[in-house]
């Protein structure tokens, strides 16, 4: 059996079906063609992403789709048939099916919600045995059986013993300071970092850093930036991950013929060529078209788009998704956009301001209404699947053309799967916590996607011009002295803050959701009034439960060896969690029996609105502050105390890592085309739907 890794070892498997047959069957003959096509493009990143996480993953990933293929040829799919053949005792081969689940959820060996590895849980002996079945199958196994049962590395990081990163790839390992030498450089050079790794090599005595840029172009030479640092040589190589970008550009020309207007055909051409020639301005300027197209039927996000992964934070994964509208949800949705500028007066950094319309110096003095949609994913390609999106991440174009917010409603719907009841709340509650947890959960996500991501105002200087009147700079709320800091010219929110970016910005988002979770006037909007069955003291009160549950999966995610976070969302939720119990006066705190490893979270009801709210907000507030005027120095200090973990905050990681709870798998449909036709067909929730859904998808 596999060891050494054992705190990664799980319960049974929790699969959630990504419903959308009856979103599909909504569509026209036209959109089901457009919709097919996006959603071959998005599958056909599939090995990008594989190869972004580890070396072994794309061998792991055709490995489990040799032995798939063998099942269906040689026992028509059955799996239990294959075991008795090659005698695998039904346990093993359990694990086995359950491991490929996670490997092609997950899209690679490392969880995409904490970047750990996780191993087969079963007998060495018992998978090389399954391997039989084909030549194929044992020539892989023998390639990867090793680094699929090896413990170490144990988590994505930068590359060491412990920790490694498929964005720095190569045997020469590169340092944090090379890192940010390479980045400077190509910074300067107007290259983006998004589609890019490092591959650091020596020549002889000659150091020479590699960036690898994702494009279908191969041979259009090299480009050297640096050579005469003694830190080593820099030279950009065209062509990573090109054969891939290739299969995505010729299904988005496919799709391109049923657009379903001129918009539509211009951002699919604008990604063709950026993916094409690798140049990040020509996405950059996709985007741009891609927010204007409001309200589509059939939406899409493509790209190079979240930097999690990366330890430096800059470098991203490619992402594919492709999504059918929910009309009536997003009806919702939109009443909430009309009536926002209501809700930002009530965040903490506009009190006491009567100008700007009473928003104050650090709120936009027009907030733009974003395109709001409630969409039902037909494809997720991507190492974890969220359920809300707020797009694109360029800061300049956020503050120039808006931005889009989205969410995921068959992703969402997870979160009322009776298979999810946490471990975490007291036996007499959970009933009431599951049940209300889904409405609270939801409307805590619309939130932090619409007012968390889309508030704020940055203090710039740009050419000698301040954005802000810099001979009497507004008054800072947590200092009440005129703001000493802000961007000056050529700075960026990501550039000053650097591997704080992420976590803050997410943990900003999340308290700016929870603070307003108690607003009657919000919460009647999605239909929570005093009258209806679910009342908004139960939901607020729910959501505050679910702060204290949320902070305590994510130690789950801390990596007490290297000492580092595992996920942005998994830090800043432990983050709360700290802030309130700090800060909280006690009305919400932890049970923790160390003898039957157990942990519980009680929030006293009365007081959450005089205690609770009152902790979010001083913490809300701080990060705004620190955010718009460019503070790292104070938020690097405050935050790294909050989601600090040590002390008796280490005893209950323990306790987590051994009752840990599964983490989802999710299964989505295919679409297949019969001439001028397409068909969808959805798997069941099982570890063999899974692997069969991506078996015919044939990636």
């Amino acid at each position: 059996m596999s060891v050494g890794n054992r705190s990664q070892s799980m319960k049974s498997l929790s699969i959630h079906q990504l419903s959308i047959a009856d979103a599909f069957d909504g569509l026209t003959r036209k959109e089901k063609l457009y919709s097919h096509y996006l959603a071959r493009a998005a599958w056909s990143g599939t090995r990008i992403v594989l190869r972004q996480v580890s070396p072994e993953a794309n061998p792991i990933y055709e490995f489990i789709m040799e032995l798939a293929r063998s099942c269906q040829e040689q026992f028509s799919g059955s799996w239990a048939n294959l075991a008795v053949t090659f005698k695998v005792t039904h346990a093993d081969m359990r694990s086995f099916l359950e491991y490929a689940a996670r490997i092609l959820s997950n899209i690679g060996n490392f969880y995409g919600s904490g970047d750990q590895k996780f191993l087969p849980e079963m007998h060495e002996e018992s998978l090389k045995a399954i391997a039989l079945v084909s030549d194929r199958a044992t020539a892989l196994f023998t390639n990867i059986a090793r680094s699929m049962f090896s413990p170490q590395p144990s988590s994505l990081g930068y590359p060491t013993e412990k920790t490694q990163s498929a964005y720095y790839p190569g045997e020469v390992p590169i340092s944090l300071d090379e890192v940010a030498y390479v980045s400077q450089i190509m910074e300067s050079h107007g290259i983006h970092p998004e589609n890019t790794r490092i591959r650091k090599v020596q020549e002889g005595d000659q150091t020479v850093f590699e960036v690898l840029q994702a494009s279908v172009v191969i041979g259009d030479g090299v480009k050297v930036l640096e050579a005469r640092d003694p830190r080593g040589s820099i030279r950009v190589i065209k062509g990573d991950h090109s054969l891939e970008l290739e299969r995505v550009c010729g299904n988005l020309r496919s799709a391109a013929e049923y657009a379903a207007n001129p918009r539509q055909k211009q951002f699919l051409e604008q990604y063709h060529q950026s993916f094409y020639t690798g140049d990040l301005e020509i996405y950059k300027e996709s985007q741009r078209t891609w927010i204007r197209d409001t309200a589509p039927s059939v939406e899409n996000i493509f790209g190079f788009v979240e930097p999690y992964r990366d330890p430096f934070g800059s470098r991203a994964e490619f992402e594919g998704i492709v999504a059918i509208a929910d009309r009536k949800e997003t009806a919702v949705l939109t009443t909430l956009v009309k009536q926002s500028s209501n809700f930002i007066k009530q965040l903490p950094w506009t009190e006491g301001f009567s100008d700007n319309d009473g928003k104050g110096p650090f709120e936009k003095a027009l907030f733009e209404p974003p395109d709001f949609s409630s969409i039902h994913a037909l494809a997720y390609c991507s190492s974890i699947i969220f359920g809300g999106i707020n797009l694109p991440n360029y800061n300049d174009i956020r503050q120039e053309c808006g931005f889009k917010n989205v969410i995921i409603a068959n992703r969402m719907s997870a979160e009322s799967n009776e298979a999810d009841i946490s471990p975490f709340v007291h036996a007499s509650e959970a009933a009431m916590f599951q049940r209300y947890k889904y409405p609270a959960y939801y409307i805590w996500v619309v939130l932090h996607e619409l007012l968390g991501h889309g508030t704020g105002r940055m203090m710039t200087e740009e050419h000698g011009r301040f954005n802000f009147d810099a001979d009497n700079p507004p008054l800072n709320p947590l200092t009440k002295a005129p703001i000493s800091s802000w961007y000056r010219p050529g700075q960026t929110w990501t550039g000053v803050f650097g591997d704080l970016a992420t976590t803050v910005d997410e943990c900003r988002a999340e308290l700016v959701g929870a603070y307003l979770m108690d607003n009657t006037e919000l919460l009647a909007l999605f239909g929570y009034t005093s009258c209806s069955e679910i009342n908004p003291q139960d939901l607020t009160y729910n959501l505050y439960v679910q702060l204290g549950v949320d902070g305590l999966r994510g130690l789950q995610n801390f990596n007490v060896d290297g000492g580092k976070w595992g996920q942005a969302h998994s830090r800043a939720h432990f983050a709360i969690l700290k802030c309130l119990l700090r800060d909280g006066n006690g009305f919400m705190t932890i049970q923790c029996n160390s003898q039957a490893n157990e942990l519980k979270v009680s929030v006293d009801k009365s007081r959450i609105k005089a205690d609770g709210k009152t902790a979010l907000r001083g913490m809300l507030l701080k990060l705004h502050m620190y955010r718009c005027t460019a503070d790292v120095e104070s938020c690097r200090q405050y935050y790294e105390d909050l989601s600090k973990v040590d002390g008796h905050y280490l005893e209950w990681r323990r306790i987590l890592l051994a009752q840990k709870q599964p983490k989802w798998v999710f299964v989505q449909a295919n679409t297949f085309l019969d001439g001028e036709e397409v068909s969808l067909k959805e798997y069941e929730a099982t570890p063999e739907g899974v692997i069969q859904s991506w078996l015919e998808r044939g990636i």
